[in-house]
């Protein structure tokens, strides 16, 4: 029996793109400016270096949990259609303003994250919640590109559609089983803009997306999520502290 994943209709991503606008550019936003610019080009005259409200400094933060999905860099990289897509951003006209230099750095840590918010402290993860994840055994989820959000303009990222079991997301079974609320929204974050697009840039990123919206990039079976502390938004800075295992 075929594998089912979630569709487009069961989830955020279409209402939480970037809406981009015939004739007119895409402007990094402030959200970005705070947390990813710093990290990406620290001198660009655009950055935030911190917000009041915000524990930001130049893109670093206290630590932050989370739990993911981990995504093989190897395995993203040897997909024929992954390749084509890499291939195709690194020859697009807005090619000079993706910042190639942090990839290499982050390529060990690439995730979705299925639960955020853990708070600054590992968070204590009762045995009842071990035996349940473990009694899901392997999530299945199919990786598509490309997305670029309405929040943090300037990431392009991976959209990830997780496993339906018995019509339920797998992923809400795991925010339930952890007591967390549910979201529909997860994705890789894997390439950040240093620059504004102008119009002619934006509406070649926008027919990319288009184009690339319903290709499956790559099939990942899970079999362990990771609890992940992070120090910045793009996990330079990151460490794996527990291994949660779905066998």
């Amino acid at each position: 029996m075929a594998d089912i994943f979630c569709s487009d209709d069961a989830l955020a991503y279409e209402r939480s793109r970037t809406r981009f606008a015939p004739g007119q550019g895409m402007m990094l936003d402030d959200p970005y400016r705070l947390a990813h610019l710093p990290l990406v080009a620290p001198h660009d005259p655009r950055v935030i270096a911190a917000k009041d409200g915000t524990s930001y400094d130049m893109g670093r933060h206290p630590t932050a949990y989370s739990v993911v999905l981990p995504v093989s860099a190897d395995a993203l990289e040897a997909s024929p259609a992954f390749q084509a897509l890499d291939a195709e951003l690194r020859r697009a006209r807005f090619a000079r303003k993706v910042a190639w230099h942090v990839m290499d750095r982050r390529r060990e840590r690439l995730h979705a994250t299925i639960c955020g918010g853990l708070g600054s402290e590992p968070p204590a993860i009762e045995p009842a919640c071990h035996v349940a994840l473990a009694g899901l055994g392997p999530i299945r989820v199919e990786v598509r590109g490309l997305f670029s959000g309405n929040v943090n303009r300037g990431r392009l990222y991976l959209r990830v559609y997780p496993e339906q079991r018995d019509g339920v997301n797998l992923f809400h079974t795991v925010q339930r089983v952890l007591g967390r609320p549910t979201t529909d929204l997860y994705v890789v974050g894997l390439w950040n803009l240093m620059d504004d697009l102008d119009s002619d840039e934006a509406a070649i990123l926008a027919a990319m997306i288009e184009r690339w919206w319903s290709r499956t990039l790559l099939r990942v079976e899970a079999d362990e999520l990771w609890l992940l502390g992070a120090r910045d938004d793009l996990v330079l800075d990151a460490e794996i502290s527990a291994h949660l295992r779905l066998r």
